[in-house]
């Protein structure tokens, strides 16, 4: 894994996001889904790629990598599983608790994660 960074995971929960809802992902796709500027896209997509998460076709679709994947789908679950808890079991508005969940999956720790899994069980 690598060091936490919040906009790293971001982007490639964007990228699995956007490949479930699509075909092909492209940087365009990714900076208007989360409203970020094409340049600092661009960089992120840079810094991906030279990690190795994702590759890029020369069409210019953007992939992830197995290590990618793999990572973006943990992000992924963490949110839907805290977004479920904060809706069934604190009664919080669908809307707020998208937004709480957006930003707890990025810091709450591994232990803290598998409690509130085995909350919903």
């Amino acid at each position: 894994m690598h060091v936490f960074d919040e906009s790293r995971e971001m982007y490639l929960e964007t990228i699995l996001v956007l490949a479930m809802e699509s075909d092909f992902v492209r940087s365009v796709d990714v900076a208007n889904k989360l409203n970020y500027s094409k340049p600092s896209v661009s960089r992120a997509v840079k810094n991906l790629l030279s990690e190795g998460a994702i590759t890029v076709g020369d069409n210019g679709h953007i992939q992830l990598t197995k290590e990618g994947l793999t990572e973006a789908k943990a992000i992924y679950e963490k949110h839907k599983i805290l977004t479920q808890i904060f809706i069934e079991v604190l009664k919080l508005d669908p809307e707020l608790a998208e937004k709480d969940a957006c930003r707890v999956e990025h810091v709450i720790s591994d232990e803290t994660f598998e409690a509130f899994k085995k909350l919903l069980k």
